[in-house]
């Protein structure tokens, strides 16, 4: 007997996975909240939270233009915002979670 393949849900292979610091006025003012909302409409997997330096840090992984447009909104941000900068550094595709959520 021969195993057929069955279909699989599993979410895409991610491409690329960079981790984020953004910095400026991003905390108290729905950075994140707007992360989630943007991540999940780009299909971007990972996570946001605030940082007690008062940076905002996130983990985002997907395709490369979904990645590569994730960077270009927390740029600009939510209309609250004042980002001053955004840090970027490769990261292991492997670490990238299922879904997005808020760390903290």
């Amino acid at each position: 007997m021969v195993a057929q393949a069955t279909p699989t849900t599993s979410p895409a292979a991610v491409e690329r996975a960079v981790s984020v610091v953004i910095s400026g006025t991003v905390q108290g003012v729905g950075y994140r909240d707007w992360t989630i909302a943007k991540a999940r409409s780009l299909r971007i997997r990972g996570w946001v939270e605030n940082s007690p330096d008062g940076t905002v840090h996130a983990l985002f992984g997907g395709s490369d233009a979904a990645v590569t447009a994730m960077l270009a909104a927390c740029r600009r941000g939510p209309s609250r915002a004042r980002v001053s900068a955004v840090v970027e550094t490769p990261a292991d595709t492997a670490s990238v979670p299922i879904g997005f959520k808020r760390r903290n």
